[in-house]
């Protein structure tokens, strides 16, 4: 293959405000408050410094106590590094999917390890460590109780409601046995039934089950894992849900965002973008004829009851997508974070909100983007005379590019179209010299004779289609072995390809640039 990266622009794959995102165009940069390029980190790490007001012993103390029982030396070390003032996150967040869903929960955390080696490089005197934000507090269970492997999907078949990381893991034998009988038998599958097991069979959550699943993929990556569920991490984002409940400050900031941009909401925010958390449940809080509602229950409050109900159960006040950036941003020391395509749109709607709440406003970064190749397959595009863009291409769109260029005949009738309006352009300035209504007639044989030739051309590609059919065949199952779904990265789950290489993750950590804005494409 003559590249081993296709660029975002190229691919086909992403939204325009991504792309206008990437490009720095200047209509977009009124929301977003610096570009994520490795210069700019330092006057980020100069604002944070000065606007960073948690107290960092106990951020530190909170995360040992949600870690215990489950940490690495290097882990330790990172969560003891935070209690100094020239410690820095790197944070990336996703769903508690199970068995970490789509591949892209694996790129997302290695780019934020290996960005924060090479900030160290650039900024020897500070340190950085890597985050993962578990979203615990989530209660969309049907994009998190499956993954698909090797064309297969695997479910859990449960009954949900409420945060779910509070799910109880009652099922998961037969998850697992059903994961166990489509695995090979080999030392790398037998290291997955282990992690799959250690992970979801020996444990009472669903969060506690994630935490346990990362902690082995990357603790010897010095990885932190923070749950957001938390007394004490509510604790210190109190005052910001106070102000929520009282004066609704996130859905007036955010609309005035979204009313002056020329793209469409990614999120729209609410009233007030809080959940009430129970067991079992997690609803809107809704304010009406000044009493606080939460939705589909009885229970109600008046001001003074919620306040009073903060104060004593912060943990029982969930924020919304709109305000988990704000908490994010509230309790870490934080510089970047690093999401897709659709994580970096909403957060760019939130950049008055965090001025209004004087909260530094990170660095956003959109996620590697990887295609993982065999060697075999990279082989058989060689020999189909493919290149990667020509991959990411449509399916028809690539079927008609490999039949004109394996044609023995010129299928392009373009230059014929050129000639045929070059004559009617001609026959126009003579038509001119006698009576209008030669015009008319003249222009309707045109475009006759235009769509004649235009049949004609697609009978042709249609013919060599069937005459080039086992090499277009060839070419268009490649397309589908490396874009199962759509992309490979938002379908397939990593253990297929750990099954086959156990170095996967150090692979990615080498090959991977946290600064790429093209796919990059790996052999494995």
């Amino acid at each position: 293959m003559p590249t081993d990266t296709v660029s975002y622009v190229q691919s086909g794959m992403f939204s325009q405000i991504i792309l206008d995102y990437l490009e720095g165009n200047e209509a977009l940069k009124e929301f977003y408050h610096r570009s994520p390029d490795p210069e700019n980190f330092r006057l980020q790490i100069e604002e944070k410094s000065v606007n960073f007001n948690v107290d960092r012993n106990l951020l530190a103390d909170e995360l040992l106590r949600q870690s215990v029982g489950n940490i690495s030396k290097v882990v330790q070390h990172n969560i003891d590094l935070l209690r100094k003032p020239n410690t820095f996150t790197i944070t990336t967040g996703h769903q508690l999917t199970l068995f970490t869903g789509p591949l892209y929960f694996i790129y997302k955390i290695v780019q934020a390890i290996k960005m924060c080696h090479e900030l160290k490089k650039a900024y020897p005197n500070f340190d950085f460590v890597p985050v993962y934000w578990m979203a615990s507090e989530d209660h969309d269970f049907a994009e998190i109780n499956h993954f698909n492997y090797r064309g297969n999907r695997i479910s859990w078949p449960q009954s949900a409601g409420g945060a779910v990381g509070r799910l109880p893991l009652g099922g998961m034998d037969d998850v697992f046995a059903e994961f166990d009988k489509l695995m090979g038998r080999s030392d790398a599958a037998d290291q997955l039934r282990d992690l799959f097991k250690t992970a979801y069979l020996t444990s009472r959550t669903l969060a506690e089950a994630t935490r346990k699943l990362v902690n082995h993929l990357f603790a010897d990556l010095g990885l932190i894992v923070i749950d957001g569920d938390s007394v004490v991490l509510k604790q210190l984002f109190s005052s910001y849900i106070k102000e929520e409940l009282l004066t609704q400050v996130a859905n007036e900031a955010v609309r005035e965002t979204i009313d002056n941009w020329k793209y469409s909401p990614q999120v729209a925010p609410r009233e007030i973008n809080l959940f009430y958390l129970g067991d079992g449940f997690r609803e809107r809080i809704i304010l009406q004829d000044n009493h606080y509602f939460v939705n589909n229950t009885d229970l109600r409050f008046t001001e003074a009851e919620i306040l009073k109900e903060l104060q004593n159960y912060p943990e029982r006040f969930s924020p919304n997508v709109i305000l988990r950036p704000l908490y994010q941003e509230v309790i870490l020391p934080n510089l970047c974070y690093i999401g897709g395509g659709g994580e970096i749109a909403y957060w760019l709607e939130l950049k008055e909100l965090f001025g209004r709440q004087n909260v530094t406003f990170p660095l956003l970064m959109l996620r590697n983007s990887v295609l993982l190749v065999s060697a075999k397959q990279s082989q058989k595009a060689d020999r189909l005379g493919l290149n990667w863009a020509d991959l990411f291409m449509p399916k028809e769109q690539l079927v008609q590019k490999t039949t004109r260029r394996l044609s023995s005949v010129p299928l392009d009738f373009t230059a014929l179209k050129q000639q045929l309006s070059a004559q009617f352009s001609h026959l126009k300035v003579l038509a001119q010299q006698t009576h209008p209504s030669f015009l008319s007639a003249l222009a309707a044989q045109e475009q006759k004779q235009l769509k004649g030739l235009l049949n004609l051309e697609k009978k042709l590609l249609r013919a060599e289609r069937i005459r080039l059919s086992d090499q277009i065949r060839q070419v268009t199952l490649l397309k589908e072995e490396l874009f199962p779904g759509g992309l490979q990265e938002r379908y397939a789950n990593f253990a297929a390809f750990y099954e086959t290489d156990d170095k996967l993750i150090s692979t990615l950590l080498e090959k991977l640039n946290p600064w790429s804005k093209s796919f990059t494409i790996i052999t494995i």
